[in-house]
């Protein structure tokens, strides 16, 4: 009996297709990544593609809730009729980021009145900026007022009342305070009357998009190739 011998590049070949499919196979067995809370802020999912932008609300429908929202995989987007597939990558690392923690403007806030929250500034002293001048020649130490530190945040004004410490309050991420007391931020607006202390901020279309970035010349694998092509036309034009 005449036994053939495989050749190395056969060999090879079966491994690659051998390892691909158990690939495959770990992939569909892997357990799904955990479904994260809704948020004050994005408490369902037609907010959540508001958000992110780039006409995925469009999608609401076919992602009518939160639980399809971050259990649907790709080749299920695209039954659906999620396109391009750039539209699909950009959502599943939207809701990656999300169920890491990773949001966007306002998505830390915890008191949100349907779509809208109310931020403020709120001024705490600082722990362990106290100090005293010493006592010399018999007069009395003379205590120096502690620093003190202007925070934005989104408590109830019941809470801010009670004067609560600086380690018990949190600051909106993305907002500032400039000057005295102004709040400055994206897509944010004063409330009448308070000169800028106090804010508002609603849910809008795109706050949290990240824009497509502009290929320069035909992009990174094209653009030696472009310009190339550009410079022997210049010199054919010269030349003329």
């Amino acid at each position: 009996m005449i036994t053939r011998k495989s050749s190395p590049v056969a060999l090879r070949s079966t491994l690659r297709i051998y390892l691909l499919y158990s690939q495959r196979a770990l992939h569909a067995r892997a357990s799904a990544p955990p479904i994260p809370s809704p948020t004050p802020f994005v408490p369902d999912s037609s907010t959540f593609l508001s958000l992110i932008g780039r006409g995925l609300s469009q999608h609401t429908t076919k992602i009518p809730n939160w639980q399809s929202l971050f259990s649907l995989t790709s080749t299920q987007l695209r039954n659906l009729g999620v396109e391009p597939a750039r539209t699909r990558r950009y959502l599943l690392w939207w809701r990656d980021r999300f169920r890491k923690g990773v949001f966007g403007i306002g998505g830390d806030l915890k008191h949100v009145n349907n779509g809208e929250a109310e931020v403020r500034i709120v001024e705490v002293p600082v722990p362990g900026s106290e100090a005293s001048k010493p006592n010399i020649n018999g007069v009395p130490p003379e205590v120096i007022p502690p620093r003190m530190k202007r925070l934005v945040v989104n408590e109830l004004p019941e809470v801010i009342g009670k004067r609560p410490k600086l380690a018990d309050l949190r600051p909106v991420e993305g907002m500032k305070v400039r000057g005295a007391r102004t709040i400055v931020g994206p897509y944010i607006y004063p409330v009448k009357g308070t000169s800028g202390s106090v804010a508002k901020i609603k849910v809008q279309e795109g706050m949290w998009e990240v824009k497509r970035g502009v290929k320069v010349d035909g992009g990174e694998r094209r653009k030696v190739q472009v310009r190339r092509k550009r410079l022997l036309e210049q010199r054919k034009t010269t030349r003329k």
